[in-house]
């Protein structure tokens, strides 16, 4: 079978964003032999569909393309209903908005000392730097981890994602498997000592039962282990992409920093206009027709939330960030149905925070090349240069201390 379009010619998001409205046009349901081959769903009617019907797409075959290189398969991701609901029960019992507000101000207070490196020095890299220490503490808080933590799981995290998109196996696995003793440590110390379960994602997964029996030690590190990274992802290259968009429109960035209460609706705009997704990947259970096309079965599907949410049928003038867009919430930034991204609230909180701080922090700020970019499963800015200038005033003030 002969590719609709070539994943290796160029791995900036332009191109990427080029390539995609391209095929939604002329091939909305595209095949490429990468990775081993998978199709690709480009428009918005088409990857949401199928992100809502986990019965034909399902994600027990292959969640992720390029898949882990060593072929491991964790939960809840990796697993269909109805053996991922009682992991993602688990999961959201501890994101409930109260429990989020409860962990804002600690948050921000690592927001603040997470950024003081970049003031200080008054450049730095956005992405690599501030983008991967602040949502390691994100992660140690939500999991109720040491605080010693937080700076080993940025450094391994990082190197762990860099292998990954690589398919370097070897080091896959000896940063993963650092990440394991994180999460195989935490189930001991939950066992002898639990937390409340609306509290600590740990003791919340140890209480989950299915008929009867707790899930297994296997699963349920796993899960925490998967935990652990999900939330270091995306992050990075959101906050890059987003920097990078305010350096190039200087008045919508003096805007949000004089007009915070702007900032939430303009995460919003940011998560659909940046969205770095493009690899995750369903399988057809039978052989089904898209759009005149069929896909058989066993060969991996992928849902570009990035495409999708740039797709003119949806949203109009989707190349353009527009603050207050009306139908802003139907992006797809976080995907949709049942492996929709359970982080999603604690995410979005984070996101928010970040920007508040780092607006709230600078009288202005500047990216600059080189910029480097991510390769499949994700697409955006993997690192981003940044010039900064410190509100002074906000330093004496003390609110960024």
């Amino acid at each position: 079978m002969d590719d609709d379009f070539d994943l290796t010619a160029d791995d900036g998001p332009v191109a990427a964003h080029a390539m995609y409205a391209r095929l939604r046009e002329e091939c909305p349901v595209a095949y490429t032999s990468a990775y081993g081959g998978f199709y690709a769903l480009t428009r918005y009617d088409d990857v949401k569909a199928a992100a809502m019907n986990p019965q034909t797409f399902i994600s027990s075959v292959r969640a992720v393309v390029p898949s882990d290189p060593r072929g491991l398969r964790r939960p809840p991701l990796n697993f269909d209903a109805p053996a991922h609901t009682p992991f993602r029960r688990a999961l959201e019992r501890t994101l409930q908005r109260t429990r989020l507000e409860r962990l804002e101000p600690a948050l921000r207070k690592h927001a603040r000392r997470a950024l003081r490196p970049l003031l200080e020095a008054g450049e730095g890299d956005i992405a690599t730097g501030f983008g991967v220490e602040f949502p390691a503490w994100v992660t140690t808080e939500w999991l109720n981890l040491e605080p010693h933590i937080a700076p080993h799981l940025a450094e391994t995290s990082f190197a762990w994602i860099t292998a990954w998109r690589e398919q370097d196996s070897e080091t896959t696995t000896v940063m993963s498997e650092k990440m394991y003793d994180i999460a195989r440590d935490l189930v001991r110390r939950r066992r002898e000592h639990a937390l409340p379960v609306d509290e600590d994602p740990a003791s919340s997964l140890l209480a989950e039962r299915v008929d009867g029996e707790p899930l297994s030690e296997e699963h349920l590190v796993g899960c925490l282990r998967q935990s652990l990274v999900v939330g270091m992802v995306a992050p990075p290259i959101l906050l890059g992409s987003t920097l990078r968009h305010l350096s190039n429109d200087t008045a919508l960035q003096d805007r949000l920093r004089a007009e915070p209460e702007l900032i939430p609706g303009a995460v919003e705009e940011f998560l659909r206009l940046y969205a770095p997704y493009r690899g995750f990947a369903r399988t057809a259970s039978r052989p089904t027709e898209v759009r005149g096309r069929t896909i058989p079965v066993e060969v991996p599907v992928t849902l570009p939330y990035a495409a999708a949410n740039r797709d003119p049928r949806v949203f109009e003038n989707p190349d353009t960030f527009i603050l207050g867009r009306e139908n802003v919430a139907q992006h797809l930034g976080f995907g949709r149905g049942p492996h929709r991204c359970v982080g999603s609230p604690l995410a979005r909180m984070a996101i928010r925070i970040a920007l508040e701080e780092l607006l709230a922090g600078t009288d202005s700020f500047a990216t600059h090349g080189p910029y480097t970019y991510a390769r499949m499963p994700e697409v955006g800015l993997t690192s981003v240069p940044v010039t900064v200038r410190e509100n002074r005033t906000a330093m004496e003030e003390g609110s960024l201390v």
